[in-house]
């Protein structure tokens, strides 16, 4: 990897539960958090998180703002950068559909906030869950 690339992922919650993915693939493989991936060419944050969110759920939503950006970093054990995101997290408003796994997730589902917590986490999942206001 010769430069870190720009990713999105669509946090949404909906009558107090949180849509979570599990990752199928590296980085975080097995792993659950937000549905997400990379933004094309000529393409917004915003409008790649909705496109991600769809793809990876079948659920329909609106990005509404940013919420903030995480550097999301995986290295070897012997330090070398492995994998380099810069993921802006982008809040969407739930607007139709039921979560059904698909793209690169294993699993998708709505989750209250204090299950979270005995899943099996993707780096900075609980920092930006705690952004949100359920």
């Amino acid at each position: 990897m010769s430069r870190p690339k720009l990713g999105a992922i669509a946090v949404m919650h909906h009558e107090g539960r949180i849509l979570l993915v599990k990752r199928r693939n590296e980085p975080n493989a097995n792993t659950w958090g937000f549905p997400g991936g990379h933004v094309e060419l000529g393409e917004t944050a915003m409008d790649a998180a909705a496109r991600e969110l769809a793809e990876e759920t079948s659920i329909v939503g609106t990005p509404l703002s940013y919420l903030t950006n995480i550097d999301a970093i995986t290295r070897d054990a012997a330090g070398t950068v492995q994998f380099h995101y810069l993921l802006a997290a982008v809040a969407c408003r739930y607007e139709s559909g039921e979560p059904q796994a698909a793209d690169d997730v294993s699993d998708a589902g709505w989750f209250h906030p204090n299950e979270v917590q005995n899943l099996r986490q993707s780096p900075n999942l609980q920092t930006i869950i705690d952004l949100l206001d359920i």
